[in-house]
């Protein structure tokens, strides 16, 4: 088919010769530059956002909070000495205790915005929570909490309700009439949007910023609701709970942390997006506790050398490390090393994860789930359950965790030639030996009795297994989601990926009693 080519020819005839311009058009249907003319929008930048902030900022409020704390003191080493004054004096301070703790009354500043005539106050779960000796932020409530507006009158607040997993808190003040904001759509944002952030950061009242958005759906590895509308308004402490508005006045987000190795602003904050912190408020507004949706699965990320050693496309699924017994992916037939790559209709990605997703859903809805299992796709449905307490949730890990003993009872190669010729024969492959996991080496490494795999006995320094942290000790559970109870059934399914042309195998492996974990290691030619 032929390309017709449109062409303009443009200039003026001059006395004493002809001049023209040959301008050559693009093709018809061709693709045209990303910076054209003709497809860049309007510039829309506001002038000013002085009447927006003089709307939007009485709304705004500065919470802060007193709570008492124990400090321990190190005990006076001189007591009854000639040093004894002198420690007391120039010594570090509560010398006089002798080492009995002392109490301290500390106090912390944040920020936090009114959504209702009647006082209810959103802000962070941290700004309102007690904080350790040494800063960090523990699960209790602060002693005081007061709110002040930007009339500076001030009330005390007290705490309807909490949810740490996503850092809201709901508070509430005894007012009439208050200034309030409304919850926009955070959905409609796009990158690149203006949006101003008002706060109370380093204790400063009614600090405005503005910039644009910077990214959406950012997962800062804060959890598995890591869905941050990332920012270069400058935030800095004191700006946590914050409103983040829109240029229409809604607020699309809250501002919640900042990435800094300076403790500044260095043009990187987050803040929770609307659409997923409003129905939260709203469930803690009633007194309810927020229920979230649950499968029962551990799961990892896959990379791109798990990707390959599945022969699965990158960036798209999660692999199942384990299976809660009881639990709805257990009631539903998921298995161990299954890829979940849908849940509902969404797709499972590094910025949609499986956690997301299935939080979001409500306990009691049959879900359905499409993976991929041994390369074919596999369509369940799951009824959701209701995702335990983060504090369950890690005793539930502590119990499943132990510690692993010494590995004197591995040996070298040798000692057996079948044994020896197999693990010459794994050295080569991926740089690995192996021997059968028998009770008394199980109970050597601490490993539970019901445990079946091989155990790793020699790992070549040089190797992509030893660069990815596996080691003398490690247990084999299954290659590819082929169980390997004898070292001979892992040579089988190495070599059968080999003839098969892929480049990588995938490991489940155990290390002592603590949770299994996939990893893919390089198959050397």
């Amino acid at each position: 088919m032929a390309v017709r080519y449109a062409y303009a020819i443009t200039g003026i005839l001059l006395a004493g010769g002809a001049t023209a311009t040959l301008a050559l058009q693009q093709p018809v249907g061709a693709q045209v530059a990303q910076n054209a003319p003709t497809v860049m929008p309007q510039a829309n930048a506001p002038g000013s956002f002085a009447d927006l902030t003089e709307r939007l900022a009485p709304a705004v409020v500065n919470i802060s909070t007193t709570q008492t704390i124990e400090i321990n003191q190190r005990r006076n080493p001189f007591q009854g000495s000639p040093f004894d004054e002198f420690f007391r004096q120039f010594g570090p301070r509560g010398g006089d205790n002798n080492g009995e703790p002392i109490t301290r009354q500390a106090r912390s500043l944040g920020s936090g915005f009114i959504i209702s005539a009647d006082g209810f106050i959103v802000t962070n779960n941290h700004v309102i929570s007690s904080r350790s000796q040494n800063g960090g932020v523990g699960a209790d409530p602060v002693d005081t909490i007061t709110v002040t507006l930007s009339d500076r009158t001030e009330y005390e607040a007290r705490i309807v309700g909490r949810d740490p997993a996503t850092d809201l808190a709901v508070l509430k003040i005894e007012g009439e009439n208050l200034p309030f904001v409304e919850f926009g759509d955070s959905n409609r944002l796009r990158v690149g949007d203006w949006v101003l952030a008002i706060g109370n950061p380093f204790g400063l009242g009614g600090t405005v910023t503005a910039g644009i958005v910077s990214a959406m759906q950012r997962n800062i590895g804060q959890g598995p609701y890591d869905q941050f509308i990332q920012t270069d308004a400058s935030i800095n402490q004191g700006n946590s709970g914050g409103p983040m508005f829109d240029t229409r006045g809604n607020v699309v987000g809250i501002n919640s942390s900042i990435f800094s190795p300076t403790g500044g602003n260095v043009g990187i904050g987050f803040a929770i997006p609307a659409s997923e912190a409003a129905p939260i408020v709203e469930t803690l507004m009633r007194g309810e506790r927020v229920r979230r949706g649950y499968l029962g699965v551990s799961i990892q990320p896959i990379g791109d050398d798990e990707a390959e050693a599945l022969g699965i496309a990158r960036n798209r699924g999660e692999i199942v490390a384990r299976v809660e017994p009881g639990e709805a992916a257990a009631e539903a037939g998921i298995q161990q090393g299954d890829v979940i790559v849908e849940v509902n209709g969404e797709d499972v990605t590094p910025d949609q994860t499986l956690s997301y997703i299935v939080a979001n859903l409500p306990v009691g809805q049959r879900v359905p789930i499409v993976l991929i299992r041994d390369g074919r796709r596999v369509r369940v449905t799951a009824v959701m359950g209701e995702r335990p307490t983060e504090r369950e949730l890690l005793e539930r890990a502590q119990q499943q965790n132990g510690q692993q003993d010494d590995d004197s009872g591995l040996r070298d190669p040798g000692k057996d030639e079948e044994q020896d010729a197999v693990s010459e024969s794994t050295m080569e492959s991926i740089g690995l030996g192996f021997q059968t996991l028998t009770p008394q080496i199980a109970r050597q490494l601490g490993v539970r009795g019901s445990v079946r795999g091989i155990v790793i006995n020699q790992v070549d320094p040089s190797s992509d297994a030893a660069q990815k942290g596996i080691r003398r000790g490690d247990i084999i559970l299954s290659i590819n989601r082929r169980s390997t109870e004898q070292p001979s059934d892992a040579v089988g399914v190495i070599d059968a990926a080999r003839r098969a042309g892929r480049g990588s195998v995938l490991l489940l492996l155990q290390r002592g009693n603590t949770a299994s974990r996939f990893i893919a290691i390089d198959i050397a030619e």
